[in-house]
């Protein structure tokens, strides 16, 4: 597949990712009465991975987060040479649904940006206060354990047609853990596609959420390349 098909899927699915689910947080959840809450925006990140990847997982593999690819790239299913290629346009996709975003919830009135903009935090910026440890913890973890999921779900012994499917619940699940302690990344591009707009706290926090799912990432990727992956092992995210 030619890597400008490869690019243009993975814009389109970090897109979809970062403008559903943030969108779904800074849209949807709050509406008194009918807000969908917590559980509502962890279902919108599982249902963005889940439907995008169906859609184009066949031609990019359907990372939509660079700590999916470099923990691929640990894990011996990806390229090293197309990583920074996949993790900038990744980024770029993340922006720009952060605009577009943007300028739709700027059609309300009273919308601020400043007040949080769906930006992952640690401590004061924490949806529940949690201590920049506890952050740490939770998303190195919680991203080695997505990666390790991706690995099993892709893995040619593993049911056939039913990857997007585990790949998307694991992301709900991250997500219903997660939200409270730093509104959930395990995506450095996810993050960084909001914190822009937010302008202040967020960037000077974002470090973490890159560090923290990178590293996790590494850590899913090994894991599963040694306790798991045999000759047999499918190799689907060469596109």
């Amino acid at each position: 597949m030619p890597m400008t098909k490869r690019l243009a899927a993975e814009f389109l699915g970090t897109f979809w990712l970062v403008f559903g689910g943030c969108g779904a947080a800074v849209i949807a959840a709050g509406i008194p009465d009918v807000g969908i809450g917590l559980l509502g925006v962890s279902l919108a990140f599982g249902l963005t991975v889940l439907t995008l990847v169906y859609a184009v997982g066949h031609i990019s593999g359907g990372h939509f987060n660079p700590a999916v690819s470099l923990g691929l790239l640990a894990g011996g299913r990806f390229n090293p040479r197309d990583l920074l290629p996949y993790v900038v346009v990744q980024v770029i996709a993340a922006i720009a649904a952060g605009g577009v975003l943007y300028v739709v919830a700027s059609g309300q009135p009273g919308f601020d940006a400043s007040a949080g903009f769906a930006s992952n935090g640690f401590g004061d910026h924490s949806p529940a206060n949690y201590s920049l440890l506890s952050g740490a913890i939770v998303e190195v973890l919680l991203t080695a354990f997505f990666v390790l999921a991706i690995m099993g779900a892709t893995d040619r012994r593993a049911p056939a047609g039913f990857a997007p499917i585990a790949i998307g619940l694991t992301l709900t699940l991250i997500h219903l853990i997660s939200i409270p302690v730093t509104n959930t990344s395990v995506n450095p591009a996810r993050s960084t596609g909001v914190a822009l707009y937010q302008g202040s706290w967020a960037i000077e926090q974002l470090w973490l959420f890159w560090l923290a799912p990178l590293v996790g990432g590494v850590i899913g990727g090994l894991v599963y390349r040694y306790l798991f992956s045999g000759k047999e092992t499918l190799q689907p995210f060469e596109a």
